[in-house]
């Protein structure tokens, strides 16, 4: 039956697999920063961000001799930023190894690299027997199979694994991983699956059972927290006052402008925004956003800097701030 289910789902592939452009070579590097970016984005819009990169830094040696400012530049507008910084750090390692690594242990030492990640890219790269398991996988098992084990639980992750292992046909680790997410992502999608075309018909369990809406199967639901944030846009002179976000928070690394618990004028300033809403995954940000001119630079805390509003591009910004800086009166 594994072995029907794999022949079943490369010959789909054959016909249906999306033509991308990290699936025409071999080059580590590039196969890596497909997947890194997209980890969390959709391919559409991390198509043009992987061109972007490669065209850059076309190697992991011109990427790791660049700073991280330059990266999160060039990562702006992907969100997720952490995924930027981890990307960097670990073209740094790279180099340091003398070379990209070659199994799947080593793969999964660099920083950002989760278990699926590893087995993505040493497949792809190097042929290594290494089957994904991601969000894709789990959903086309869990409904052919009928697994009700939740996916998100101990010895659910541990009897998916075993099973997409399993299935991984010999020799074709690259073409079967691509195929499950492919099929995943156009076929077997979470809302509204395409049944009545699927080459599975008769052998799916979810689909004999009436139980396609109900599978997979995940336990409990994320909290998401609300936050507030108030900021103030000073105009001095044609300059600004930024400063960059610290760690251990949201946007590590990327600048903001003033804070209003840092300054605040006597006089009330322009309010341009209120309760701007911008949604993170564990979070809903709630924000204010002020305007202030003046003639003469107020004294701010330490870790502020100012800045020609022109030059404020050359300065990685979270995308709720390129927001709010829309509304910025000429």
């Amino acid at each position: 039956m594994h072995s029907t289910f794999a022949l079943t789902l490369l010959e789909w592939f054959r016909d249906n697999g999306r033509e991308l452009p990290w699936r025409s070579t071999r080059d580590p590097y590039a196969i890596w920063l497909s997947e890194i970016i997209l980890q969390q984005t959709r391919v559409q819009q991390g198509w043009d961000y992987w061109q972007r990169f490669m065209r850059r830094w076309p190697t992991v040696e011109q990427l790791a001799a660049a700073t991280e400012d330059e990266v999160l530049r060039e990562w702006q507008g992907l969100g997720y930023y952490s995924r930027a910084r981890n990307l960097h750090f670990a073209a740094r390692q790279i180099v340091e190894m003398g070379g990209f690594p070659r199994t799947y242990e080593q793969i999964r030492l660099l920083k950002g690299v989760g278990d699926y990640t590893a087995a993505a890219i040493g497949s792809m790269a190097f042929d290594l027997p290494t089957a994904v398991v991601d969000g894709n996988v789990y959903r086309v098992l869990a409904r052919h199979f009928g697994i009700s084990t939740p996916i998100n639980s101990t010895e659910g992750k541990k009897e998916f694994a075993l099973l997409a292992q399993q299935l991984l046909p010999e020799g074709e680790a690259a073409a079967y991983n691509q195929a499950i997410m492919d099929f995943g992502a156009i076929q077997c999608t979470p809302q509204s699956p395409r049944c009545l075309l699927c080459p599975f018909q008769e052998s799916c369990v979810a689909l004999r059972e009436g139980k396609v809406d109900e599978l997979p199967v995940k336990l409990r639901k994320l909290v998401v927290k609300e936050r507030r944030l108030s900021y103030i846009y000073i105009r001095c002179k044609g300059y600004t006052a930024i400063r960059r976000r610290g760690e251990g928070d949201i946007w590590q690394g990327l600048w903001e402008p003033v804070d209003t618990s840092d300054f605040m004028p006597t006089e009330p300033p322009l309010l341009l925004k209120k309760d701007v809403k911008h949604v993170l995954t564990h979070r809903v940000l709630l924000c204010d956003f002020y305007y202030y001119s003046t003639e003469q630079r107020p004294s701010l805390p330490e870790g502020y800097i100012w800045v020609k509003g022109e030059e404020l591009g050359q300065y990685a910004l979270p995308r709720l701030i390129e927001i709010l800086f829309q509304s910025l009166p000429d």
